[in-house]
């Protein structure tokens, strides 16, 4: 697929979250990935010219879900987002770079646990259609990896064997639908 062109797309974008998904993965024991998701997210695409465009994203904290709710309630706890003091996590876009016709790259802040980092994410173009509503659609899917540490999620065990539970980097996959808004 490639990028659509300017007058298709301009408008505001929601994200569909019935449709979509934002899902991590992490190294536990050194051995094998451990993997999750956040259920409760928002957020719209404003694009407002020619390779430009305002991403604003709100993931609720305590939406976190692993399959296993002793580790979820771990993850929710001071421990690591300290979802009672820090219910939401937000990403809002400062620029884009095209890379070639299906790829770009959005650059913004994400802000995990009130501190607030620079990041880039790589973003593939999934397509942009009409669904069977009569609704203009489109869907991306974007990668990237953090250390969580840079956002104060320190917590850790070391291993007898050496190395820790919990990997410090984070893998990020965004399976993203949106919807123009009307």
């Amino acid at each position: 697929m490639t990028l659509p062109a300017f007058d298709t797309i301009a408008g505001t974008w929601t994200i569909d979250a019935a449709h979509s998904a934002v899902s991590f993965a992490a190294t536990h024991a050194m051995v094998t990935k451990v993997r999750g998701r956040f259920d409760d997210f928002s957020g719209t695409i404003n694009v407002t010219g020619e390779n430009e465009a305002q991403v604003d994203v709100v993931i609720q904290t305590a939406s976190i879900d692993t399959r296993q709710d002793y580790r979820d309630n771990h993850l929710r706890s001071a421990d690591f987002f300290d979802a009672e003091q820090f219910p939401t996590m937000e990403f809002h876009s400062t620029g884009i770079s095209v890379k070639d016709d299906e790829e770009f790259t959005l650059h913004g802040d994400l802000t995990i646990k009130g501190v607030t980092k620079p990041v880039s994410i790589d973003v593939e173009v999934g397509g942009v259609h009409t669904d069977q509503n009569g609704a203009l659609r489109a869907g991306f899917e974007g990668d990237l990896a953090i250390s969580r540490k840079e956002w104060g999620l320190t917590w850790n065990v070391a291993l007898e064997s050496g190395g820790w539970l919990v990997s410090d980097k984070i893998k990020i996959n965004l399976d993203i639908s949106v919807v123009k808004d009307a």
